[in-house]
């Protein structure tokens, strides 16, 4: 089944009877160059390009961000929350390296919903992860921009300027095409990696254990004490935070369509990535927490890691490395959510559900639309509210939804079709989905407990985007999309089994 599906894309086939709209992008029947008019540069990123994209996703929040994690749950309530969420991620990768390997499109989850879930379960899904890679990077702009303005660089400041530059420069370069990209992301990821390494060296040398739980202890609080010094419901408090050392590294499987021999490569690049992000959130999470303990770096706004290294001291050489490689992270993280943005947007457009226009690629087989106009509203969005940390949280909200959408999709998969083809099986089956699909819930919850507001505003969008496919573009669905002839041949196999 994977072979037909990549044969199938890797030859464009037209669809079939062109429909009546026809148009220069053909009906919901896909006209007689759909396909060839939306295809990707196929066979440009093997397996260490692919680990290279998983780790770029994420390490952005190994330099920030997790920190605040410990003034909802303590040290010990935000160690537990990674422990959680660490164990919901490697669930999830695993299953959906499973799923990525009966049908390696750009689709991803929302490819795989779609079979299990139908139309309206795979529009919810690949909505969620939309919301996730738009906001993210909109986000991450606005810490681009501050850790410029921090550091002094051509005397910048954090402004519009600079969101601007960085969209335009970065898109550009995704735009020249996904080889080059990809690889342009795996240095600047080494990069940030290697500085995380000498980091957690330098800190280390500092480390004690007496400061990990020095936070003060809220008596009220149910089941407190030093090590959970909000209580236990602090744990749960934490959960959002506790993902920031693996957000984003589900979204490998987009990558698929482009990937050599997606079959092989990708479940090695998921497990490989998720293998690196455990042992650098491990050895940051220590070795910040340690050296001058969990209270000086809690808060919101602080660089977790230079404090760790200066404490209340003078810039020393190491925690200036520290500093520029942060900005490293933040570009590679930047740099590869668009790519994943783009890509969903593509797969959603090819197959009918958002406008079939911004499916169209280049002749360097981009999807340019897909590329600029999420690029533009995520630069909308940070020059008009420079709230990031609110965009962020809506991100967590869309991506606890995907989470949990793919898990259940994994298992229906499992119980209804046991039979498919599956070059890779996750192991542990369904019980490993089981564990993800719980574990996305209970994040999906506490992101209430963090910030309602952000949870309310993705739901108010999500509204808008169900309106949109309510009334309109599920009436006008793409029959040769990849993801929707995979359904097609589900229902056409039950069909021939319940004849």
């Amino acid at each position: 089944m994977a072979d037909d599906i990549e044969a199938r894309l890797t030859k464009a086939v037209p669809g079939p009877t062109p429909s009546p709209e026809g148009g220069p992008d053909g009906g919901p029947d896909g006209g007689n160059d759909y396909l060839e008019r939306r295809t990707l540069r196929r066979g440009s990123a093997g397996w260490l390009l692919l680990t290279g994209l998983g780790v770029a996703y994420v390490v952005s929040g190994d330099f920030s961000g997790w920190n605040v994690g410990l003034s909802k749950g303590g040290f010990g309530g935000l160690a537990i929350a990674t422990v959680l969420m660490g164990a919901m991620y490697a669930c999830l990768v695993f299953s959906l390296a499973e799923l990525s390997t009966i049908l390696p499109t750009a689709g991803g989850g929302y490819g795989f919903a779609r079979r299990a879930l139908g139309p309206w379960g795979g529009f919810l899904t690949g909505t969620a992860i939309l919301i996730e890679y738009i906001l993210a990077p909109a986000a991450i702009v606005i810490f681009i921009g501050d850790y410029v303005e921090s550091l002094g660089l051509f005397g910048l400041t954090s402004s519009w300027p600079v969101y601007l530059g960085c969209f335009v420069i970065f898109i550009g370069v995704h735009l020249w095409g996904v080889g080059e990209a990809l690889r342009f992301s795996l240095v600047v990821t080494a990069v940030a990696v290697a500085a995380l390494l000498i980091f957690a060296v330098g800190a280390f040398t500092d480390f004690s254990v007496s400061g990990l739980d020095d936070i003060a202890v809220d008596a009220s609080a149910a089941g407190s004490n030093s090590w959970l010094p909000y209580g236990v419901l602090g744990i749960w408090a934490a959960f959002p935070f506790g993902m920031w050392f693996f957000l984003g590294v589900e979204g490998v499987p987009l990558a698929a369509e482009e990937a050599k021999d997606p079959v092989r490569s990708m479940p090695k690049a998921l497990a490989i990535s998720m293998g690196i992000l455990a042992l650098l959130a491990l050895i940051t999470f220590f070795a910040a927490t340690g050296a001058q303990g969990a209270d000086a770096v809690k808060d919101p706004g602080t660089a977790p890691l230079i404090v760790a290294l200066e404490g209340a001291g003078e810039p020393t050489t190491l925690s200036r490395i520290v500093n520029y490689a942060g900005l490293a992270g933040l570009v590679a993280s930047f740099f590869s959510l668009i790519y994943a943005g783009s890509r969903q947007l593509f797969a959603l457009s090819r197959a009918g559900y958002l406008p079939r226009f911004l499916s169209l690629t280049s002749r360097r087989k981009a999807p340019y639309l897909g590329l600029v106009i999420p690029g533009a509203i995520g630069f909308a969005l940070a020059a008009a509210t420079g709230d990031g940390e609110r965009m962020l949280n809506i991100a967590v909200f869309g991506a606890t939804i995907s989470y949990a959408l793919m898990a259940l999709s994994h298992i229906v998969l499992r119980r209804r079709e046991p039979n498919l083809e599956r070059p890779y099986r996750t192991p542990g089956g369904m019980v490993t989905s089981t564990v993800a699909f719980v574990l996305a819930l209970s994040a999906l919850v506490a992101t209430f407990l963090v910030d309602k507001d952000a949870a309310f505003i993705a739901l108010a969008v999500y509204a808008v985007a169900l309106a949109y496919f309510a009334f309109y573009s599920r009436h006008h669905l793409v029959a040769s999309a990849p993801e929707e002839e995979f359904a097609a041949l589900a229902a056409a196999e039950a069909e021939l089994t319940r004849d």
